[in-house]
């Protein structure tokens, strides 16, 4: 009887132990998340008109060809797809983001 006693207490004090590294997990998926949000990327994929000529460089045309030309498998592809220039890219690269769905 004893022996169960201190298995159970043993096993249980497993458990309180493992538990916080649980949440910790599932807090490190939700970093990048929040982390794209803090830095103001702004998704390429999904952005309406009004939010990409809100990036510099990009006016009515760019914003305009980047929407007629979604979707892109990567931020870079702008420069082929849309025509944005290489300069104006290379300035905009870390504001800007391409999520897949």
């Amino acid at each position: 009887m004893l022996l169960r006693k201190s298995l159970l207490l043993t096993v249980i004090a497993l458990c309180v132990a493992i538990a916080p590294s649980f949440g910790q997990a599932a807090a490190k998926k939700a970093v990048p998340a929040k982390a794209e949000a803090a830095a103001g990327l702004i998704d390429i994929n999904s952005a309406d008109a009004a939010t990409l000529k809100s990036i510099p460089g990009i006016g009515d045309a760019y914003s305009a060809k980047i929407i007629a030309n979604r979707p892109y498998k990567g931020k870079d592809e702008i420069v082929k797809k849309a025509g944005v220039p290489q300069g104006v890219y290379d300035k905009i690269k870390d504001k800007i983001i391409a999520k897949q769905k």
